[in-house]
């Protein structure tokens, strides 16, 4: 008998820089997130048997109402305090259709596109991390993993 253990599940989090015609897609978090009145890219949690590249799709749908598509893996980062423990895989995502919106307040009150030139004109605070990452991606000083699907586990995505 197998007397493998899994060890104790970590906090998966996944966050979308979807782009269209050169413009990043932002939302800003509703009032008592923990991020409140801050812009960021879509983000959340990776769900019980729900692969990160799905999650990432579903969460940029919920928080912008936009439908987009994965590129590629941009790569993962270890979040802080107060999420200490936490990762998040963040993807490139292309723009299929949609007009960004706001998910009524429930997470997002705000949802937009927006070129490189017109984030340091907001008026709310674009939190520091997802400011650092637009810039990366919109100046071509990001590099992104394409997904490889002939890979073994096919169908399932590999990013190599």
């Amino acid at each position: 008998m197998n007397q493998f253990k899994s060890p104790p599940g970590i906090v998966v989090c996944v966050g979308g820089i979807v782009l269209k015609d050169e413009k990043i897609l932002l939302v800003r978090q509703a009032e008592g997130h923990p991020l409140e009145k801050q812009w960021t890219i879509p983000w959340g949690f990776v769900e019980p048997v729900e692969a990160p590249e799905e999650a990432i799709i579903r969460e940029v749908q919920e928080e912008s109402g936009v439908s987009s598509e994965v590129q590629g893996l941009l790569g993962i980062q270890n979040l802080p305090m107060p999420w200490n423990g936490w990762i998040s895989i963040i993807f490139q995502c292309r723009h299929i259709s949609g007009i960004p919106r706001s998910d009524g307040g429930r997470e997002t009150d705000r949802a937009g596109y927006f070129t490189l030139e017109e984030l340091p004109k907001f008026e709310d605070e674009i939190e520091i991390w997802c400011a650092w990452l637009a810039e990366r991606v919109l100046t071509g000083t990001s590099k992104l993993i394409p997904p490889e699907p002939m890979n073994p586990y096919s169908p399932k995505i590999a990013f190599l």
